[in-house]
């Protein structure tokens, strides 16, 4: 069986919505590729095309057969149309018959790499395009390598513009050998959960984005949109391996303060006089009426109680699961506030103030030890201490380098002390739970998106001082 075909069976089971982004070089035609999945799965209004391709006309783009710039689809910033780059996330809503789309358009300068980890951080799959003339490139490397650090479910290559390699198999299947070796190298695919799928594109003339051509008959796998509509997300892959995680957002206890409206509609306010709840999402795993949990709050032991009810929308739910938004009463009335975590019980290890991780350094200003830092995990943030950097990965040969700062696009590994404990989880079990930010104290820029790492066992003596 080849791995297009394994690829879309294991995908059967198809979700409503599919998060997915676009990575790349300079000019590889990212958002042509976009523009031409919105206009050729129909989801362009027609006033939308009409003025692109005015825009079009008036750039005497496509000449006499009156050819449209699909990339104007996307790039809406004017620095982009006039540049004819992309410079911000572009984020897009698209629906087929199959399945709702959530799709980033990320830049491909080195300078924009932090975009690219905004918009890959939440996305099912990451479709990375390659320029057939050009081959891996150096940015191909640096953004493969935060796909595997972030563990992006699907990735996949996207070898565009076969068109002007006059649709060479040699020329793809050198450059998947290429793409396959460097996955290799990096581990992509080793934990059994992500995979790596090639395929040939023309984003300009359309070929192998929608539907299969009749140009590469060498190439027997699926069209770009058969895999985006065939894919499991994310949530459906590791559903079985993640325990219940849920970060507190908010206290419900209205105490008689119910809206207006609701209680003219017959609301029981006597039913919500003494009603307490904890809004938030679910970050992992699934919860069900009379489960036991753990609630996890800084300066306090972990509390075990048992869950009573799920709300939602005004409606009561026996079971609930990621990534659901939802209410959840528990049995006893436990000081419970913004930013604690329930957990089921018997999963969580204790909280730590020593925290282990690789970051994507996503600012120009330099991380050095010794720096005080915010870091955000979840619904909470806490004060921070950088107490080393122990080295960055060089994009060359995949190893990592001793250092000692980390600069702008750097990935590195660093040890950070807590103001207060924080129920974090190594990031290769726990997708959602294991990451987090660094932000400047001083500005509130976000300085790094972090990925927890197990801890090697340290037992230093706590001399630093927050």
């Amino acid at each position: 069986m080849s791995t297009e075909t394994a690829l879309l069976e294991s995908g059967l089971r198809e979700s409503t919505l599919f998060r997915f982004a676009t990575a790349g070089s300079v000019d590889d035609g990212k958002s042509t590729l976009v523009g031409r999945l919105l206009h050729d799965s129909k989801a362009i209004l027609a006033d939308q095309l009409d003025a692109v391709a005015r825009t079009s006309a008036d750039r005497g783009f496509g000449g006499d057969k009156g050819g449209i710039d699909l990339a104007l689809l996307t790039d809406g910033l004017r620095a982009e149309r006039e540049q004819g780059i992309t410079i911000d996330v572009a984020y897009r809503y698209f629906a087929t018959d199959r399945r709702s789309f959530i799709l980033a358009d990320c830049p491909g300068h080195v300078q924009y790499t932090k975009n690219t980890v905004t918009g890959a951080s939440t996305a099912d799959a990451v479709v990375v395009l390659i320029d057939a003339r050009k081959g891996v490139l150096e940015q191909t490397r640096r953004h493969l390598s935060v796909l595997q650090l972030l563990r992006v479910a699907h990735v996949i290559v996207a070898v565009n513009k076969i068109d002007l390699v006059d649709f060479c198999e040699d020329v793809f299947r050198a450059i998947e050998a290429d793409v396959q070796q460097v996955a290799r190298d990096l581990g992509i695919g080793a934990d059994g959960i992500s995979d790596v799928l090639v395929v040939p594109v023309s984003a300009l003339d359309g070929d192998n984005v929608v539907d299969r051509s009749d140009r590469t008959p060498w190439y027997t796998g699926p069209a770009l949109l058969e895999v985006l509509e065939t894919l499991p997300a994310a949530d459906e892959l590791e559903s079985h391996l993640e325990s219940f995680r849920f970060p507190v957002q908010l206290v419900i206890r209205p105490q008689g303060a119910l809206a207006p409206d609701a209680v003219a509609g017959g609301l029981d306010t006597e039913a919500y006089r003494d009603y307490r709840a904890y809004a938030g999402q679910i970050t992992e795993g699934s919860v069900k009426v009379g489960d036991q949990v753990t609630v996890l709050s800084p300066g306090h032991e972990p509390r075990n109680t048992t869950v009573t009810g799920i709300d939602f929308a005004g409606k009561e739910l026996q079971e609930a699961a990621a990534p659901q938004s939802v209410a959840i009463r528990l049995a006893e009335e436990i000081d419970i506030a913004r930013g604690d975590t329930i957990a089921a019980a018997g999963t969580v290890a204790d909280s730590t103030a020593d925290l282990y991780a690789s970051l994507c350094w996503l600012s120009p200003k330099p991380l050095r030890e010794g720096a005080k830092v915010l870091v955000k995990h979840g619904t909470r943030t806490v004060q921070a201490l950088v107490r080393n950097v122990s080295g960055k990965l060089d994009l060359g040969t995949f190893n990592v380098e001793e250092t000692s700062t980390l600069e702008l696009n750097d990935i590195g590994h660093a040890q950070l002390r807590l103001a207060a404990p924080l129920p974090v989880e190594n990031y290769l079990r726990h997708r959602r739970t294991g990451a987090f930010l660094v932000i400047d104290p001083l500005d509130g820029n976000t300085l790094a998106a972090g990925l927890v790492k197990d801890h090697p066992g340290d037992h230093e003596d706590e001399r630093y001082v927050i």
